[in-house]
């Protein structure tokens, strides 16, 4: 409690604005009962109050003292530091992913990361290679080194039935990153009725969603930052004559590239030996340059 006498020039108070700290300017008695201030807060903005006998349960002296201190707990102040090093790590270490990840990569798994991946703003991209060359590891450090940049929070894998759970498993385990997998109890059960915007990591089987026009519906309100899609040779479409026939994977794949910014499409076996096919394969991933019969492809070896 602050007397109303004990109010002067210079006096830093407490409980004039709430719990904030201000400095009388000038303070002007009014009888015996009453007194009116002027003061300045910390930011220097100013006030003026009248105050009276029954402000002075409210009034206190602010205590002198240092605006920092050494009295926080050590451990706890070394674990938020910790923290802040690691979040800013990738500003200082180009293969942040590499070093925090459960991985041993392959020289060749490095370079289609981080030399022919990670500089592709947004990535549009088919990464093929042979079966057991590591794609899913490739997949993994790519997602990792996005999330890390701050560049994707939002991401969806597609792959066949059979590898779901094996993704769900290899991106914890190896890369600490928790992917749900899409079922339809999920969806149902979701309050938003829309299971696709509540999660922002999740994986989802490939012919369930090219065969549920309710699930493509849902997806078409969504976007996401990364869209991956394994096997994705199964999205196919071939020319019969001057006519294009487009699978339900083919057209769920056109749907995947128009919601996504980056959109990667991992395969063994991207071409069947037919140029147009393959040409039709690549208008995912750029309608633009490639549908149609008489694009000009190129295929660069990583």
């Amino acid at each position: 409690m602050l007397k109303l006498e004990d109010i002067k020039k210079d006096a830093q108070i407490r409980g004039l604005e709430g719990d904030k700290i201000v400095t009388i300017v000038h303070a002007q008695l009014i009888g015996t009962e009453a007194v009116n201030v002027f003061y300045v807060d910390q930011e220097g903005k100013p006030g003026t109050q009248s105050l009276f006998r029954t402000d002075e349960l409210r009034l206190e002296l602010a205590k002198a003292g240092r605006p920092w201190g050494f009295d926080a707990p050590g451990q706890e102040f070394k674990l938020g530091l910790e923290a802040y090093r690691i979040h800013l790590a990738h500003l200082f270490d180009p293969m942040m992913a590499v070093h925090t990840s459960n991985v041993d990569p392959l020289p060749h798994q490095i370079s289609a990361v981080y030399e022919s991946m990670l500089p592709r703003q947004p990535l549009r991209f088919v990464l093929a290679d042979d079966p057991g060359a590591g794609k899913t590891i490739m997949a993994g450090l790519y997602i990792r080194e996005l999330i890390m940049r701050a560049d994707a929070k939002r991401i969806l894998i597609v792959s066949p039935g059979s590898l779901t759970e094996q993704w769900q498993d290899e991106l914890l385990e190896k890369f600490g990153l928790t992917f749900e997998i899409l079922s339809r109890e999920k969806q149902e059960q979701c309050p938003s009725g829309n299971y696709f915007e509540t999660q922002n990591q999740l994986i989802a089987r490939l012919d369930q969603l090219s065969r549920n026009e309710d699930f493509q519906e849902k997806l078409q309100h969504t976007d996401w930052d990364l869209i991956i899609v394994d096997e994705a040779h199964k999205m196919s479409a071939h020319y019969f004559g001057s006519k294009v026939n487009e699978t339900g994977r083919f057209k769920l794949g056109k749907l995947l590239g128009s919601i996504t910014r980056h959109f990667l499409l991992m395969t063994a076996t991207p071409h069947n030996g037919k140029e147009e096919d393959f040409q039709l394969f690549l208008s995912l991933l750029d309608g633009d340059r490639f549908y149609g019969t008489t694009a000009k492809v190129s295929i660069k070896s990583i």
